[in-house]
């Protein structure tokens, strides 16, 4: 975990020739968003008091919640090199990107086929900084970045950085890891969902980590206090809403399970539901 009595401001990041010290003016940082959250629960640097304060609010209500982080982060990366591997996937589009950290989707992917592509989104102007500055492509492939939010499919279809780097006509993996509890049922979730595989053709992937109560209700309802106290939307949901989201695809085995359960990469955990987080990968027929 970041060390406590760190400054408020993390240490601004630039793309070559700007000025080290400029950050994007979109910024708020007294409020707190689920990127700069995760960043410090995975123990990264570039987050903000308010992120600090509600990540341990959210520790304090479910002391798992460091391991959560980082078993949603290994699913990631097993999915990942799973669809670049052994799926013949070469292009991603990974929607809620989060502030860049090690085992990044461009760098497992291309470590695995160097001419993939992958389209980054987020809406927090520091991570669209920090991936511009610090993300790296495989000079066979290519890495672009997109500021919108999940809530808008339509805006990220359309986008020319998209069209420009994905070919649509082509298998796209979906990623949305760790994204979809941000959005309330009134977001209409699974439209939004539905509208972005609409546009990807058959043998696409859609890849979906998200929260849920059904592992330890008491202990969400905490994390969903502190969130909202924070002005932050949160919606965990059952193992059947989250197959919903699957809906006319393919599950992979083994389905719809605890993130730390989807094909580990040792031996079977001790106890999968530590991790309150259910994971699962399909392919759109």
């Amino acid at each position: 975990m970041p060390e406590a009595g760190r400054p408020d401001v993390p240490v601004p990041v630039a793309a070559p020739g700007e000025d080290p010290d400029w950050l994007p003016p979109e910024i708020n940082t007294g409020v707190a968003h689920p990127a700069r959250v995760y960043d410090y629960l995975l123990g990264g640097k570039d987050n903000y008091a308010a992120d600090r304060v509600l990540g341990e609010s959210i520790i304090k209500a479910m002391p798992s919640t460091v391991l959560a982080a980082r078993a949603n982060r290994a699913f990631l990366g097993r999915a990942v090199r799973y669809l670049a591997g052994q799926a013949g996937i070469r292009q991603f589009l990974d929607i809620g990107t989060g502030i860049p950290t090690a085992g990044n989707t461009h760098e497992v992917a291309q470590a695995a086929t160097p001419q993939a592509r992958v389209v980054y989104v987020d809406n927090d102007p520091i991570v669209m900084a920090h991936a511009r500055a610090l993300m790296d492509s495989d000079p066979a492939g290519v890495t672009a970045f997109i500021q919108a939010d999940l809530r808008d499919p339509a805006k990220i279809l359309a986008s020319p950085a998209l069209r420009a780097t994905l070919d649509l006509g082509q298998p796209v993996a979906l990623m949305l890891i760790a994204i979809l509890h941000f959005l309330a049922d009134q977001d209409n979730a699974r439209e939004i969902v539905a509208e972005l595989l609409g546009a990807l053709p058959s043998g696409s992937f859609l890849a979906v980590t998200h929260s849920t109560a059904d592992f330890s209700p008491g202990e969400i309802t905490g994390v969903a206090e502190a969130t909202r106290q924070a002005g932050v939307r949160y919606t965990p949901r059952s193992q059947a809403e989250v197959a919903a989201f699957f809906d006319g695809l393919d599950l992979l085995e083994p389905g719809v399970v605890p993130v730390m359960a989807w094909r580990p990469d040792g031996p079977a955990p001790e106890n999968p539901r530590a991790a309150y987080i259910y994971a699962a990968l399909a392919r759109k027929p």
